[in-house]
């Protein structure tokens, strides 16, 4: 019997790979392709050519200047780092910010995979974090989204400390990578300088996860609103004309200081709605990113 990864991966290929890959695949060479060059053979040299290239062996034998000749190492590692705090789990059954998540992660390892380079992941969950070692095959995306479908519980009282998310994918990614991060980016800590490290070392893309929930305050007379990263409850007016503006002026608040700090690191962020087709936005993702990545 398949499992709710396989059942979700084959899904995700009929509907999204298929659609994708002709579109995507190759156009995904960065500035940072690679960590190295390989010797591919040996040519005449020719005026204009680099001479620290010269074969001095080679052009003592046949009394002839010959060049080595190298090709890029066209490897990339691509490192998704995956929030799996307890505010992704906001939004309705089923299409909750965890399940873009966990959509997206198999997508872009399979994407990956299939163009030959190799994905690894990194779950993060309040503090604890678990890694996928990275690797190509469909069998590898697979366990990616099996470690997906485990629930790490999540540490009474904490929220999600970004900094030690960003400075734990920094740690794990020593050769220079392409680093994707999934989150919906609500939590604490001095991100932004974390973010900073991590950028300068390696290529980075934010994939920002919302929903209408981190957003919009329904207006329904008295609720109870949570936090669900700390369990912390409490009572409001959501009809309250004072409390709506406030809590609209802290939403624009919020997401202009993740907007400035992203700018700040160089960091490309892309919204990422829980109510939008997937494959429609990783398109539009793609037309605007143009051959950044994947």
């Amino acid at each position: 019997m398949a499992t709710a990864p396989e059942k979700l991966l084959l899904r995700l290929e009929w509907k999204v790979v298929r659609r994708l890959d002709g579109r995507l695949q190759g156009a995904h060479r960065t500035a940072h392709r690679g960590s190295g060059v390989d010797f591919t053979g040996l040519r005449r040299y020719a005026d204009g050519d680099d001479a620290r290239h010269i074969d001095w062996n080679v052009t003592a034998r046949l009394d002839e200047p010959h060049l080595r000749v190298f090709t890029e190492d066209r490897e990339l590692t691509v490192w998704l780092v995956l929030d799996r705090s307890a505010s992704m789990t906001a939004g309705r059954p089923g299409r909750a910010k965890h399940d873009v998540l966990a959509e997206l992660a198999l997508v872009l390892a399979r994407l990956f995979g299939r163009g030959g380079d190799r994905v690894g992941a990194l779950l993060f969950d309040t503090g604890m974090a678990r890694v996928v070692p990275p690797g190509t095959s469909r069998r590898h995306a697979l366990r990616i989204g099996a470690e997906l479908e485990r629930t790490a519980g999540p540490r009474a009282g904490a929220t999600t400390d970004l900094a030690h998310m960003l400075d734990a994918a920094g740690r794990l990614a020593r050769r220079r990578a392409l680093v994707v991060v999934l989150s919906d980016f609500i939590g604490e800590g001095d991100w932004e300088r974390s973010l900073q490290r991590l950028a300068r070392r390696h290529e980075v893309v934010a994939l920002r996860i919302v929903d209408a929930a981190d957003d919009v305050l329904p207006e329904a007379g008295l609720i109870v609103v949570e936090d669900a990263e700390t369990g912390e409850q409490l009572v409001v007016d959501s009809a309250d004309p004072l409390l709506r503006v406030r809590f609209r002026e802290a939403v624009d608040a919020r997401d202009a200081r993740l907007a400035a700090g992203m700018r700040r690191a160089g960091v490309p962020v892309h919204r990422v709605a829980t109510d939008h087709d997937l494959t429609d936005t990783l398109v539009e993702l793609a037309a605007r990113t143009g051959e950044r990545w994947p």
